[in-house]
């Protein structure tokens, strides 16, 4: 497999950073907005990074990750055209129009998305993995080379990064700054589960979207994936366990319970039509 080049990296990191936003907290409500969420002015970046099933053949299992994840995260309160999505092959989704996943293209995306919406920045890739990285199409994206865009992208701000790959755990250490929290679908020495042909998404994928609607916050739902994850590779028997990673930084850390997560209202269950009453024979 290719790498990706590095004289990429090079020309990243003597770039100009933007300029570094002040004010982390959450927005506060107002009179005319009861109710603003958190996220609503916060950058999304949502890649799938690979369309390969592990036995080589295709898969839409990323590909589906990265639109629920998408959809999602505009049902917690990311606005919509605040999300961006990536896909190795967007001809294949129309309706969606998603960005090519190539690193430049994505880079540029979250700079010009981080622009408009100043608040924070949340980066969610779901693929391969390997000991060296996240695979992103036909190269590997390096630990050290997605922590260089996104202080680049996100200078200054919240940050929120999920990993959904083999091995995802090498880029916890050098992702780690005190305004961030990561998420990984595995150690740094362990595979994650769910690529096959056959399935809608991987493991850890499936547990986000069905751990999100009931999470109150980001550290809640960390703490629900992993707890998912554990449970679902009982059930199937997947050994050993990928034993996903969390780690919230320090300025970070008490402030997420105040970043809500908005979740839609329930749907109203369909009523069963009224019964007529037959009247009473008269006597």
């Amino acid at each position: 497999m290719r790498r990706i080049a590095g004289l990429f990296l090079g020309l990243l990191l003597l770039a100009a950073p933007a300029l570094a936003q002040s004010g982390v907290s959450p927005a506060a409500p107002t009179p005319s907005s009861p109710y603003r969420s958190p996220f609503a002015n916060w950058a999304a970046v949502v890649v799938a990074g690979d369309w390969h099933a592990h036995s080589d053949g295709p898969t839409e299992a990323f590909d589906n990750a990265r639109r629920d994840v998408s959809l999602t995260l505009a049902d917690l309160g990311f606005a919509r055209d605040a999300i961006r999505q990536y896909s190795v092959r967007p001809e294949r989704y129309p309706a969606v129009r998603p960005g090519k996943t190539d690193l430049g293209v994505i880079h540029a995306g979250l700079r010009k998305l981080a622009a408009r919406n100043t608040a924070g920045c949340l980066f969610y890739i779901s693929s391969h993995g390997a000991p060296e990285g996240v695979v992103l199409d036909e190269g590997i994206l390096p630990p050290h080379l997605l922590a260089a865009v996104i202080n680049d992208a996100c200078p200054g701000r919240p940050s929120i990064v999920v990993i959904s790959a083999c091995f995802s755990g090498v880029f916890v250490a050098p992702l780690q700054k005190s305004n961030r929290m990561i998420l990984t679908a595995a150690r740094s020495d362990r595979t994650s589960f769910g690529c096959s042909a056959d399935d809608k998404y991987p493991y850890f994928d499936d547990c986000f979207l069905s751990s999100a609607p009931l999470a109150p916050d980001f550290a809640a739902l960390g703490r629900a994936v992993q707890t998912c994850v554990a449970r679902k590779e009982r059930d199937t028997g997947a050994q050993p366990p990928s034993e996903p990673q969390l780690w919230i930084g320090a300025d970070l850390r008490p402030l997420l319970p105040l970043y809500t997560l908005s979740h839609p209202p329930p749907k109203p269950t369909a009523r069963p039509p009224a019964r007529l009453k037959r009247p009473a024979p008269k006597r």
